[in-house]
């Protein structure tokens, strides 16, 4: 009972009758899948300076915390 409008036509359907919900259709379901495969649809990324600058700073290693090690100098 509830209108919905199609996400790839536009067209407004019945949700309760739809086979393709969200889509009005198994047409329109396609199309997106299509679009998927085809990588037409992508998620925003950061930048590679504001990763950087989010990373937290790598452990230090034993030579640094004081710790005894094989290593010798």
């Amino acid at each position: 009972m509830a209108a919905l409008v199609c996400p790839i036509c536009g067209a407004q359907f019945d949700a309760d009758r739809s086979p393709a919900m969200p889509f009005c259709s198994p047409r329109c379901r396609n199309i997106d899948l299509g679009r998927w495969l085809d990588e037409k649809y992508t998620v925003p990324a950061l930048s590679a300076a504001t990763d950087e600058a989010d990373a937290s700073p790598p452990p230090p290693n034993a030579t640094e915390r004081g710790e005894k090690g094989d290593i010798t100098d």
